[in-house]
């Protein structure tokens, strides 16, 4: 319980994220828009994850309200900026938990946590108290984490499954005001993958631990994206990649005129190609 209180503490002042906004979260919210409590906008058994995690039952998704990064183009911006969701209690995320394995999902994947850690390692402990097996967790985040937490929640998290979003200073300046983005991002996924190491699966195909590092492509990125790539293949070799072409105008996307249209074919294989032609370890649906 030695990482539950500490986190709880790294809450007051606020330091969970590299925004270290150092408000007191027990009294308002900080620049993730979430304070205290733990708010979840969904969970249910999902199945357009990748095929490894989730297999033939799903992966077990638990989608967080608020986020510490908040992209302009999000797609889940509903859930991220409007903050659809409901607050709760940490017994009740861990009966989310239960339940989640009780319908035989292959894991917990929980969506978007950085900002609700606290909550959600209070909740592990829960379900493990309560003489659960728990099956493996997935940390899926936007990259943005702090390292001091990553290093607390060490032996918790089976799969780390962070985004990698850009490079480009200038692009994470003008579309998630974090233009130290690259930097943090580099650092977190170097940890996560000294934590978990290269994916490895069971019998069946399903991921039991490691790191899969997620990207997606934007418009008239392919250069970063390249960029992205390399340092990839320079520095955690044998991380699995998935790299994405789903990317599609939203929320305020459009008042970027740069970003306002979808990749084009073209765009994503020539990210695909280059990946394969430097030794990436792309996963395949």
């Amino acid at each position: 319980m030695d990482a539950v209180k500490k986190l709880y503490s790294m809450m007051n002042p606020c330091v969970l994220c590299p925004r270290r906004c150092k408000v007191n979260r027990f009294e308002r919210t900080g620049y993730c828009s979430v304070n205290g409590k733990p708010i979840v906008s969904s969970y249910f058994p999902h199945h357009g994850e990748e095929a490894v995690l989730r297999g033939v039952k799903g992966s077990g998704t638990v989608f967080f309200t608020g986020c510490n990064l908040k992209c302009v183009f999000c797609q889940n911006y509903d859930i991220s900026h409007l903050l659809h969701g409901h607050e709760t209690t940490v017994e009740m995320l861990a009966s989310m938990m239960v339940e989640l394995m009780n319908m035989g999902c292959h894991n917990l994947n929980l969506v978007t946590p950085t900002h609700q850690i606290p909550f959600i390692i209070d909740a592990i402990e829960t379900v493990k108290s309560q003489g659960h097996d728990l099956v493996p967790i997935v940390y899926n985040t936007g990259g943005y984490d702090s390292l001091e937490v990553l290093r607390t929640i060490e032996g918790y998290i089976d799969v780390y499954l962070p985004d990698i979003k850009f490079f480009d200073r200038k692009a994470c300046q003008r579309y998630m005001n974090a233009p130290d983005y690259p930097d943090v991002v580099k650092e977190c996924v170097v940890e996560m993958y000294d934590q978990v190491g290269a994916l490895r699966t069971d019998g069946q195909g399903i991921a039991r631990k490691g790191v899969i590092i997620r990207h997606l492509v934007m418009p008239g990125y392919v250069d970063d994206s390249k960029r992205i790539m390399d340092w990839i293949a320079e520095t955690v070799s044998k991380a699995s990649v998935n790299i994405m072409a789903q990317y599609r105008p939203c929320y305020r996307a459009r008042e970027f005129p740069e970003i306002n249209r979808m990749i084009t074919f073209d765009e994503y294989m020539e990210v695909v190609d280059y990946a394969e032609s430097i030794g990436i370890r792309l996963l395949r649906e």
